[in-house]
């Protein structure tokens, strides 16, 4: 059990990280898309709100064609965004503001524009052929085996001038890297080693669970469970394209790593089974990421019982040195106020910071930004292009951040790259600013309540029993004990406890009653 005179946990512990989309934050040179000098330009309203943290999406030298995630120099800027030298001006900036900053790092796979990739591709015996995943084509001439892209179509790519395919886990132009090859390997950490000796304070480690492939290379099995309709991917299982036990070997170097730069954090992406997902925390000897990211949230149906039993049950996978995280939106997820209404969108705010865990805050979601339909001759996204029809586009939750009612939302001085949400004109930073019943004002709230409230930072966690759709739960420091009631419905439910409100989703109230779609912090 927590208590006031404990050590002082790591700042990762007890924070909030902000994710900023890069390209859709700020525009500061006229182009359409967002850059390194306008995100540094709106530090202050990052700041304000009241987080820790910046993460930032590829910012690497890219040919774009999954914007960033397709890196051709892990080293560099990509022109677009500014250069080494607009990087560590916003790095200082958000230093100087108390923030930390966090970069993406992409390691299972390149950009086919990569010096690395240009030279495995040259010849069969060059000394780069092996950094790359290689195979000679299957007996009747098609791919080496059944592997899917996860932006569908198979997973392998002939080239005609060497004879063979190599693998890719998502476009072709992003040719999978060979981490049992110790050169490669080496070379990715000294990535690292690059950007934590530039100041950064740690990595959102793309696709971690992918990096390692089973020997041999077998067959996935087929899911029964599959239907048409949904992404071509979850066609087969994939069993031996991802999470093996090497990776996991690699993620506790990238650890030691980390942490011989001193208080440096490691989140990695990682899409599995609780249990599963639970041994990316290593153990206390040979620990692995500080935080395997949860989507759990994202994921499952919103409701009461529903989110109760997910809560319970992730609480319960989580080794004793594990701490959770929680997110309910990112760049490649819906809206939160898309998914539940905006109604339910404030109630997700506070779930979001009142559970036991390291939030994740998405730009964006601090206002309310809801569903944003993209025209077909407008869709960006390579993965809704390629797999049209079936809901899993992107682009909706990558659209620019609207500052003001200005022209282009503040945005930009032209037409950005992709379409702003309708409501901007009303829906935008400027305008929630001066309205305390704001989505903004809400955040902001949660955000100082958390800490200002050890209990909700870094407190202990019980479920509590409450009426039908109403979600309760303790948080416990020392003396202090809060409690959190959720109510998942549109209508009125008992309160299930009394107490002082420190803070409710919802104007005014009180008298014993949860009004619909209210949530409350009790003492």
């Amino acid at each position: 059990m927590s208590q006031p005179d404990d050590p002082p946990p790591p700042w990762w512990e007890r924070g909030t990280v902000y994710q900023i989309y890069p390209r859709s934050f700020q525009d500061s040179d006229g182009d359409g898309v967002g850059d390194l000098a306008g995100i540094e330009r709106r530090l202050d309203h990052v700041a304000a709100l009241g987080v820790d943290a910046i993460w930032l999406s590829p910012i690497f030298p890219s040919p774009m064609a999954d914007f960033g995630y397709d890196v051709a120099d892990y080293c560099g800027i990509e022109p677009m965004f500014g250069d080494l030298a607009a990087f560590d001006r916003l790095l200082a900036a958000a230093h100087a503001r108390g923030l930390r900053l966090l970069l993406d790092f992409v390691p299972n796979h390149s950009s086919d524009q990569h010096p690395w990739f240009q030279a495995s591709r040259s010849s069969r015996t060059d000394p780069k052929r092996d950094w790359y995943i290689w195979r000679d084509p299957a007996p009747d001439g098609g791919p080496p085996n059944n592997w899917i892209s996860d932006f569908g179509g198979s997973a392998w790519d002939y080239d005609a001038a060497t004879g063979q395919y190599y693998l890719h886990a998502f476009l072709k132009q992003q040719p999978d890297l060979n981490w049992r090859n110790p050169a490669l390997k080496a070379a990715m950490l000294d990535v690292m080693r690059f950007w934590f000796d530039r100041g950064v304070d740690g990595f959102r480690i793309d696709v971690l669970w992918h990096i390692v492939k089973a020997e041999g290379l077998p067959d996935n099995p087929a899911n029964p469970y599959w239907r048409p309709g949904i992404t071509e991917r979850d066609r087969l299982i994939q069993q031996h394209s991802t999470d093996q036990p090497e990776a996991h070997a690699i993620a506790a170097e990238m650890r030691a790593l980390a942490d011989s730069y001193g208080e440096r954090v490691l989140i990695g992406e990682i899409f599995l089974p609780n249990d599963r997902h639970a041994r990316w925390y290593g153990t206390p000897e040979r620990p692995q990421v500080h935080l395997p990211f949860n989507f759990q949230l994202i994921e499952n149906a919103w409701d009461a019982v529903s989110l109760r039993r997910v809560i319970a049950d992730y609480e319960a996978s989580l080794p004793p040195h594990g701490w959770p995280n929680w997110v309910i939106g990112s760049h490649d997820a819906p809206r939160i106020a898309a998914r539940v209404g905006a109604a339910q969108a404030r109630v997700a705010a506070m779930l979001l910071l009142t559970l036991r865990g390291t939030p994740t805050l998405y730009q964006g979601d601090e206002l309310g930004i809801a569903q944003v339909d993209i025209p077909p001759e407008r869709v960006r996204d390579p993965q809704e292009l390629r797999q049209p029809g079936i809901g899993i586009g992107r682009d909706r939750s990558r659209t620019p951040m609207p500052w003001d009612s200005s022209p282009h939302a503040g945005f930009s001085a032209v037409e950005p790259w992709l379409p702003l949400n309708p409501d901007w004109r009303t829906r935008n930073v400027a305008a929630q600013e001066t309205d305390p019943r704001s989505m903004l004002a809400l955040y902001r709230h949660l955000l100082a309540l958390r800490r200002a409230q050890p209990a909700l930072a870094i407190g202990d966690f019980a479920l509590l029993d409450a009426a039908p759709d109403v979600l309760a739960y303790e948080r416990r420091h020392g003396h202090t004990v809060l409690r959190v009631a959720l109510n998942l419905s549109a209508e009125p439910r008992p309160l299930p406890f009394e107490g002082e409100v420190l803070l409710s989703t919802l104007e005014g109230g009180g008298g014993g009653v949860l009004r619909g779609d209210e949530g409350v912090v009790m003492r």
